[in-house]
């Protein structure tokens, strides 16, 4: 069926690409073709999970013209993917998406009003480094709009909480929500993980997003693959990607980064290393032991921050606890 911006769209032979990841029972697809294209071609109620980074129309260069359409003409490709996403969408399932301020509001006025969404959060993703401005300030957020498809939704509250500032018995000590501000770094060019994109997002921020509102084997979609951060991170948490990028050099790349040895996310909420204050004798061993368990399992490279911050903590803690702290290394 044609949508009513009357879009046309490529009509080319799709290729498709398997990787299996780490874990046989997983796989993930990766097609280089046009976002709607392949979406109208997939099942309904079939994603359990919609992670979209689409071009903010903003001029940059992802190897193609996509992101320099005219106003109408980008509005009107939003609605087209946007109702196919809603439509792949399980009852239960969670839409992320990343835009810029230009068009923020119209994406927010399509899914609620147009394609009767249910609104969630408004997620502030904040990082420290950036373009400088001289006249005015400079830019340093981008927003992600969580949209549900019915009010039944999926979320996992447990497995995204960072860790309390305080022990407090009446604390929930698995964990504190993080709130809808989220701190993390830019993928530098120095990092070893950066890849040749203009957009690329840290892993450790799609990493939140898929533990929240997914499960082991939920498909997970993303419609603007670019770099290859969703998969990457679905590969390591067992879940079930698919992903769209018209650029096939990008998708070579997305290849490459996952074959490539797994040492941890790329960037991470450092609130994760945090040791709770007041952590008395009779609940210390344990809450230590689980901490590891909770919030350093999927990031090993916070683990000499969190061991250096415990022993600055607890200098005088007992043997048994700096021993099982050097054992897990």
């Amino acid at each position: 069926m044609e949508s009513r911006c009357g879009a046309h769209h490529r009509a080319s032979e799709r290729e498709s690409v398997v990787v299996t990841s780490h874990n046989t029972d997983d796989f993930i697809s990766i097609h280089t073709d046009d976002a709607v294209s392949v979406m109208r071609g997939m099942e309904s109620d079939s994603v359990n999970l919609v992670i979209a980074d689409p071009p903010y129309n903003l001029g940059k260069d992802y190897g193609n013209n996509n992101d320099n359409r005219d106003f109408d003409a980008y509005l009107c490709f939003t609605r087209d993917w946007l109702s196919e996403a809603k439509r792949l969408l399980t009852p239960q399932g969670t839409l992320y998406v990343f835009m810029g301020v230009r068009f923020i509001s119209y994406l927010f006025d399509t899914l609620e009003r147009e394609l009767g969404m249910y609104f969630n959060s408004w997620i502030c993703w904040h990082y420290t480094q950036g373009l400088g401005r001289t006249r005015g300030f400079s830019p340093r957020h981008d927003d992600i709009l969580m949209f549900t498809k019915s009010r039944q939704f999926h979320f996992y509250l447990d497995d995204v909480r960072v860790p309390q500032k305080y022990y407090r018995a009446r604390n929930n000590m698995r964990g504190a929500n993080p709130g809808d501000v989220w701190q993390f770094s830019h993928v530098h060019y120095c990092n070893e993980n950066r890849q040749p994109h203009p957009t690329q997002k840290p892993e450790g921020l799609i990493e939140r997003m898929v533990l929240a509102s997914s499960r082991e084997n939920d498909v997970v979609l993303d419609p603007f693959l670019g770099s290859g951060t969703t998969a990457r991170v679905c590969q390591q948490l067992n879940r079930r990607c698919v992903g769209i990028e018209m650029n096939p050099e990008f998708v070579a790349q997305t290849w490459s980064r996952l074959a490539a040895p797994f040492e941890g996310f790329d960037s991470v909420d450092d609130r994760l290393a945090r040791i709770p204050k007041d952590l008395n004798d009779t609940v210390r061993q344990q809450y230590i032991s689980n901490h590891r368990q909770w919030f350093l399992k999927n990031n090993p490279r916070l683990r000499q921050r969190f061991e250096a911050r415990l022993a600055l903590a607890y200098p005088n803690d007992n043997t048994d606890v700096k021993k099982d702290v050097k054992n897990e290394d």
